[in-house]
């Protein structure tokens, strides 16, 4: 467990303390090790010192690197050569290393590719530690925090300008006023949500995950959630200065991302629905090669939302000051694509059209093939990172056409993937087993930490998230968590977490995650040093946690002693406050 503060902190015990413990908890080991042995009977009193919690992790100096220590040497000497990381110079407070835009600029505009992930080489990586901007406060509990963001902790004023007559967000005093406005709904986003649910099932819970494509400050996702819907919004670090880092500072799921020339980082059949609301995002071009991408993520029986232009553009074509014919265009090929896609139009209203992809897998291919559509390889359609878009249709996952219950039902019934071996290696049974570990895992994290649970955190990230069990035990609508599988996780498990009705994304943590500084109130790392300790080394693993943890908020790490102590030594350097804590089932464990 480590919390980041603005300082250090120092504490002190008595000697008489530290001693008393340390001979209570030397007892207790050898106590287990005879017991252990085989020489004595001492089965069920190790079973009542497990059980009475004996607690020997209240010491904050107990020192478990001489028996788990890297090679280094001494606890002094470890100590004496620790690295202390400085912070960065002040004009990096809002640096995105993956989104750097200096770096963006010198690559070619064409498809977006600047405004994709351009990560730093070895030797441009900072080794440094990124600061806050100065007055940098707490942010605002949920739910004030979605009307309002402190100035200072994103003091840019460029889009209270640009998008005043939008009321995307208002500047007053010290702090930043979100209407609930948009482009497309100037009126506010539940009038926009209004119209959208006398269409698609939302208040039901059989629209449950969202994604929001060219999301703005996500005003859209911040109202949805107020009607038990997740959004996972994106948009580029652009011109429209700071609308990922307003979304999350708000409270809101988002991350920085494109519609470029790469896969979307999400798993085939994850999104209830897919939203686009005056995005920009040119549909039609390369062969319908954005919307097929769209037709990858979204599951069968889905809804693919489109607002603003094309959309009914006899009536609109003068206000938006555009030729007939372009528009007229435009709206065909979205239309011709949409019906390769087996996508059936339902509506269409003012500047609003909604279509449903099938949910009958079999036909839709059936047709699909009788039109001679292009198929895209019967390679692992989840392999996404990195890899490019190709104008072709993807496969549905059979798994994924099931029909899932409403949400909330959805969270801890069996997910259509584990129930049909999409998983491989993972059985109804683990599935369960690993629900009731999650539980015990998280109890026993809010002993530890009394802040979860509370309105303080808002933001979590689960770094390796395996089946989503940390997220489902958290569940609450005061809260969200990013759940995040390593690209070199052994099993692809983010299409289970989609259909549990959480929210997820592919990540490699040898690289910056796409994100802002300070975004997550708590960072949940489960055994994420011991996958990567091969990989890459732990200083930037946690260098990128410091920079996407606000200042105050806490990490719990969960891995091998001897991976801790490692990790404990690079802290230090961190000046974060840390302690090594024992497992739940007691200190022989």
């Amino acid at each position: 467990m480590a919390i980041k503060f603005h300082h250090g902190e120092s504490r002190t015990r008595s000697s008489a303390s530290i001693f008393i413990v340390g001979g209570l908890c030397c007892f207790f080991y050898l106590l287990g090790a005879w017991q252990k042995s085989g020489y004595g009977k001492g089965d069920s009193i190790a079973l009542a010192v497990t059980k009475s919690r004996a607690n020997c992790n209240v010491v904050k100096t107990l020192d478990f690197e001489t028996h788990h220590g890297d090679g280094s040497g001494t606890t002094e000497d470890a100590a004496s050569s620790r690295t202390v990381y400085k912070p960065c110079h002040s004009r990096y407070t809002d640096y995105t290393p993956c989104q750097d835009q200096s770096r963006a600029m010198t690559f070619p505009r064409e498809n977006m590719i600047y405004r994709e992930r351009h990560c730093p080489s070895e030797e441009n990586k900072l080794h440094c530690l990124i600061p806050a901007p100065r007055g940098y406060v707490t942010p605002f509990q949920w739910p004030k925090s979605r009307d309002y963001v402190p100035f200072a902790n994103a003091p840019y004023k460029s889009l209270t300008v640009e998008k005043a007559i939008q009321n995307w967000v208002q500047y007053e005093g010290n702090v930043f006023r979100f209407p609930g406005g948009g482009t497309q709904f100037p009126q506010g986003a539940d009038k926009y949500i209004d119209q959208l649910a006398s269409i698609v099932p939302i208040a039901d819970g059989t629209v449950r995950t969202a994604l929001d494509t060219g999301c703005g400050v996500a005003s859209l996702g911040a109202y949805l959630w107020g009607r038990n819907v997740i959004t996972m919004s994106f948009a580029p670090r652009d011109s429209h200065e700071a609308q990922v880092q307003f979304a999350l500072e708000r409270g809101v799921p988002a991350v920085i991302g494109v519609f470029g020339t790469i896969k979307l980082p999400y798993p085939t059949g994850a999104f209830d629905m897919a939203h686009c609301s005056r995005c920009l995002i040119p549909w039609g071009v390369n062969d319908g090669l954005y919307l097929k991408e769209v037709d990858r993520v979204l599951r069968p029986g889905g809804y693919w939302v489109l607002s603003g232009p094309p959309i009914n553009w006899k009536a609109n074509y003068i206000a938006w000051k555009r030729p007939k014919s372009d528009l007229e265009r435009e709206q065909k090929q979205i239309e011709d694509i949409a019906e390769l896609l087996c996508w059936k139009k339902i509506s269409e209203n003012a500047e609003m059209a909604i279509w449903q992809k099938s949910s009958d897998v079999d036909s839709c291919r059936a047709s699909q093939e009788k039109s001679g559509a292009e198929f895209c390889s019967s390679g692992d359609a989840n392999d996404v990172w990195y890899k490019e878009m190709a104008p072709c249709v993807s496969a549905a996952n059979e798994a994924s056409s099931q029909e899932l219950k409403p949400f909330p039902d959805r969270l801890f019934a069996v997910p259509p993937r584990i129930s049909s071996g999409s998983v491989s290696g993972v059985s109804v049974e683990d599935y369960l087993e690993d629900n009731k570990q999650w539980r015990k895992h998280v109890n026993s994290y809010k002993k530890i930490n009394k802040l979860i649970g509370t309105r303080r955190y808002r933001n979590f990230m689960d770094m390796n998230a395996g089946l989503g069990g940390f997220a489902a035990a958290l569940q609450s609508p005061e809260l969200w968590v990013m759940n995040v599988v390593p690209t070199v996780a052994e099993k692809n498990t983010l299409g289970v977490i989609y259909e549990r009705g959480l929210i997820g994304i592919y990540h490699d943590w040898c690289e910056a995650f796409s994100t802002y500084p300070r975004t997550y109130d708590l960072i949940h790392a489960s055994g994420v040093f011991s996958l990567y300790k091969d990989k890459c080394g732990f200083e930037e693993i946690l260098l990128e946690m410091d920079r996407i943890l606000r200042p105050e908020g806490a990490a719990i790490f969960r891995d091998e002693v001897d991976v801790l102590v490692k990790v404990k030594k690079v802290m230090g350097g961190m000046r974060w406050d840390s302690k090594m804590v024992d497992h739940e089932n007691g200190p022989l464990v």
